[in-house]
């Protein structure tokens, strides 16, 4: 149908560019943040963007219904200050007939976040958690910078001096925490250290030359104290790391469903069912809320339909820490959807009733 394609077209495109625009600025602002740490050398430059790529899923999780919802807003709003909704309504085609034509897009849309629920925001949230867990244990020269102290897992890492090629180091200081309880903690100072490479070890190596290594107890009163004119140290990479996430956001679903038994899990798991289907109360939602006087303009309740939308985002956030918590059930993910609906819909009826009076009003003053 030619009007199906035309209103497809219009809220896709208009999709396409708020979910963009709305990308953009989250992103732009998370960005800014990493720089900043690595600034500080406690990340390595060159990860920045994998670890934006890995977060973007887990992002448009919740940029994609809003950017949706604005779309209709702008699309069905534009209908009306442009007076082709009134030519659909004199043509007997009314604004529910058009949402309807809108359904088998809205799917195509769910199925779209679905995808990204199920299966590509908890992948990202993996990777991620790989990526920043391995940059965390690897070796702190890689990210040491002249006369600044380095954090990198377990080291605390300064050196005063730098070559261009990172591979001679002056007034070395190390410090790395003991690895288990009962175990003491290793500082070790020297004058100069060289990185090198050892065939068939996995690890980063240098080898320090005049200083001192100390082994202090914590909350003991001892330790011990020897010097060296060389002394090779062996610090663990990212190779050796490995990864194996807790957290319930970045299990594969079919995992989560197995536990679902538990409540965190639960939560989580029917958090990815019904969030999709938010996308069908944003239709229901903006054909509600969209409807405007041509002089009004079309931005003019874009932005309490906005606040009306974002506050369904927020209750089932809300609710997903209270499931986990168990102090409610899986059953009010699915009330506040149908809330809501019912809610567009008695709306969208009272501004048919409303409507109706006025023109029986002016008939009988006529």
């Amino acid at each position: 149908m030619i009007i199906r394609r035309y209103l497809v077209k219009q809220v896709v495109s208009t999709s396409v560019v708020v979910v963009a625009l709305l990308t953009l600025i989250m992103m732009g602002g998370r960005l800014i943040k990493y720089f900043g740490v690595a600034a500080q050398g406690r990340l390595d430059v060159s990860i920045l963007f994998s670890i934006i790529g890995y977060r973007l899923p887990e992002f448009l999780t919740l940029i994609l219904p809003l950017g949706f919802f604005i779309a209709l807003m702008l699309v069905f709003g534009r209908l009306y200050v442009d007076h082709e909704m009134a030519v659909f309504n004199s043509s007997g085609v009314s604004r529910n007939q058009l949402a309807k034509l809108l359904v088998p897009m809205t799917v195509a849309f769910v199925v779209i976040q679905a995808f990204l629920m199920f299966w590509a925001a908890p992948w990202g949230v993996r990777k991620y958690e790989e990526l920043t867990s391995t940059q965390a244990i690897r070796s702190g020269f890689d990210l040491v910078r002249p006369k600044e102290f380095i954090s990198s897992g377990p080291y605390t890492i300064y050196a005063g001096d730098l070559s261009e090629d990172r591979k001679k180091l002056k007034d070395i200081f190390v410090y790395q925490r003991g690895k288990t309880e009962g175990k003491p903690d290793v500082l070790i100072m020297a004058k100069e250290a060289e990185r090198i490479d050892v065939p068939g070890d996995n690890a980063s190596v240098v080898d320090l030359t005049e200083g001192r290594r100390y082994e202090i107890f914590l909350g003991q009163p001892k330790y011990s104290h020897i010097e060296f004119e060389s002394y090779r140290l062996r610090l663990e990479n990212n190779k050796e790391a490995q990864f194996d996430s807790e957290q319930v956001d970045a299990l594969p679903t079919l995992q989560l469903w197995q536990n679902r038994e538990d409540p965190v899990v639960a939560s989580e798991l029917w958090w990815r069912v019904f969030v999709p289907l938010t996308l069908f109360v944003a239709l229901f939602l903006a054909v509600a809320l969209s409807e405007v006087n041509p002089r009004q303009g079309r931005y003019l309740k874009l932005f309490p339909a906005l606040l009306i939308f974002a506050s369904l985002i927020v209750v089932l956030m809300a609710l997903k820490t209270r499931i986990t918590k168990e102090e409610i059930g899986i059953w009010a993910y699915p009330a506040v959807l149908i809330a809501y609906s019912i809610f567009a819909a008695l709306f969208s009826r009272k501004q048919k009733l409303t409507a109706k009076f006025k023109n029986t009003t002016k008939q009988v003053r006529s």
